[in-house]
């Protein structure tokens, strides 16, 4: 399955998700219920996921978590907020690039609708040279801590660019 077909899966999950729950819960609640609902879609989902980094020669072990990472493809950034920020965006794009994983979505479950609080992003930038002097790739050690081994891959280096979610249409 690739990020596309992923994102198609997370879109619907989290309107179904909305509109079971309304706005205004904790974070904590969506998460787990959006967990739950992408795991019976048959995706591998893993929540408050760690990521380690490097930087200056200062590794830490817990750079950020992941709210939600599925199919080790796509993370997404939960928020339960009145309105959604630049620096809220800014956050799941320094989450793509550090990790090197290329489609994200930021969910803000306290809109009224759903649709309205979903922000797609995409990336392909991965190579550290973007990063500063960042000296370890977070995606590698995501995949060594959930496989249990390490993993390499040359990422691919294009732009990013930030768009509104679309629903898929049934």
């Amino acid at each position: 399955m690739n990020e596309n077909d992923i994102g198609k899966e997370v879109v619907d999950a989290a309107i179904i998700v909305h509109r079971e729950l309304g706005p205004g819960l904790l974070e904590t609640v969506y998460e787990v219920v959006l967990l739950d609902e992408l795991r019976k879609r048959g995706l591998r989902a893993e929540h408050q996921v760690p990521a380690a980094i490097e930087c200056r020669g200062i590794r830490f072990n817990e750079g950020f978590r992941a709210d939600i990472v599925v199919e080790e493809k796509v993370i997404i950034e939960l928020k339960s907020v009145e309105r959604v920020t630049n620096a809220h965006k800014k956050q799941l794009l320094t989450y793509l690039k550090l990790t090197g994983m290329r489609l994200g979505y930021l969910l803000n479950f306290g809109e009224a609708m759903m649709k309205q609080g979903m922000t797609r992003t995409v990336t392909g930038i991965h190579e550290d040279r973007h990063l500063g002097d960042l000296g370890v790739s977070a995606r590698e050690d995501l995949r060594s801590m959930q496989r249990g081994r390490q993993s390499a891959r040359p990422a691919p280096d294009a732009s990013s660019a930030i768009t509104p979610a679309r629903p898929a249409t049934p």
